[in-house]
């Protein structure tokens, strides 16, 4: 069976943490907190800017910290990012009916 991509893409990450010893660090807890302090610095990437004068070499870099901590947090409960996606893609699209949600912002409680 082939490996998944998203796989492929954890285990480079686990070589660079383990080869520096920063297992002792990853706990989910902390994973989550530096996930969501780079999820801030997406935010401050696009702070009083048009979203095209943003800098996409750093817009780059901060997305690909904040992908690297969600896949570090999938690895330590085990979850198929992969499936999950899927999985949450067809939640929404029972949630957000094409009929009641194509060109409308609201949220599906407010159908």
């Amino acid at each position: 069976m082939e490996k998944k991509q998203l796989q492929i893409l954890i285990e480079e990450l686990i070589r660079f943490r383990d080869a520096r010893d920063w297992q002792q660090f990853h706990n989910s807890k902390d994973l989550a907190l530096a996930l969501s302090i780079e999820a801030s610095e997406v935010s401050e990437l696009f702070l009083w800017k048009k979203s095209e004068e943003v800098d996409p070499d750093k817009l780059k870099h901060e997305l690909a910290d904040v992908l690297s901590y969600c896949l570090l947090i999938a690895n330590n409960h085990d979850i198929d990012l992969e499936t999950a996606l899927l999985e949450k893609i067809a939640i929404n699209e029972k949630k957000y009916p094409i009929d009641k949600a194509k060109g409308n912002a609201k949220k599906y409680t407010d159908f």
